[in-house]
């Protein structure tokens, strides 16, 4: 009697670091510890798995990255949704308030490694692959904001990354955002007999979150969600 064994590769989108480049690896991720140690980071280091509601509360439950792009499924063992980390700044912050970590001053806290997207692999775009997060926690004001884009720009002098463009973009002040809001809620009204019967509740004063006019395809409306986060 024959067997026959199949060969097992890697998941498509998920690659392994060989010998020869690893070590390529472990003189960036050498240099941006030190970069971030100049400046008074700390290592923070939270789960891979969390529970899926963590991303919906903090990403957004209408977000392409929620509806389309996550490892989520169920314990066996006691039925909670679970979810693979998309990024790195919900797990960070709820691992923040569970231990109470600002409860004396704000904190700079980094992670790095792996998170996932359950998407088509293409060139460029991975279902594992690495980021490194910034967080600043706890600041009030923009000083935090500038520092880290001259920390950003130092690290791509150091690097000898050339060529690089800084754009700044703002959601404004409370008041401008206010009556942008107000000024959305008042089209999207002016426009509710186009809207399907599923797109015409769902959006709510604080939120404008999907609509879908019968006449042509589906567009989403962005929910900036603020991000001290580098990539």
């Amino acid at each position: 009697m024959t067997t026959e064994f199949k060969k097992v590769a890697a998941i498509r989108g998920m690659n392994d670091v060989l010998p020869d480049a690893s070590h390529l690896w472990e003189s960036l991720e050498a240099h941006l510890r030190h970069w971030l140690a100049q400046y008074g980071y700390l290592n923070m280091r939270s789960p891979i798995l969390e529970h899926t509601r963590l991303f919906t509360r903090g990403i957004g439950e209408v977000t392409d990255i929620v509806e389309k792009e996550m490892y989520t499924f169920v314990d066996s063992l006691n039925g909670d949704s679970l979810t693979m980390r998309p990024e790195f700044t919900a797990g960070l912050v709820r691992a923040s308030i569970e231990h109470n970590l600002l409860y004396d001053r704000p904190r700079r806290i980094y992670s790095m490694g792996p998170v996932f997207r359950h998407e088509r692999p293409q060139r460029g775009r991975y279902r594992q692959f690495h980021q490194l997060d910034v967080e600043a926690l706890g600041f009030a004001g923009p000083d935090v904001d500038a520092e880290m884009i001259l920390m950003t720009a130092r690290l791509w002098r150091e690097l000898g990354i050339e060529d690089m463009q800084l754009e700044l973009n703002s959601l404004g002040q409370l008041s401008e955002r206010q009556a942008h809001r107000a000024a959305l809620i008042a089209h999207l009204e002016k426009h509710r007999d186009v809207l399907d019967e599923t797109a015409s509740g769902a959006y709510t004063p604080t939120r404008c979150a999907s609509w879908t006019p019968k006449t042509r395809p589906c567009r989403r409306w962005p929910t900036p969600r603020p991000s001290c986060s580098i990539f």
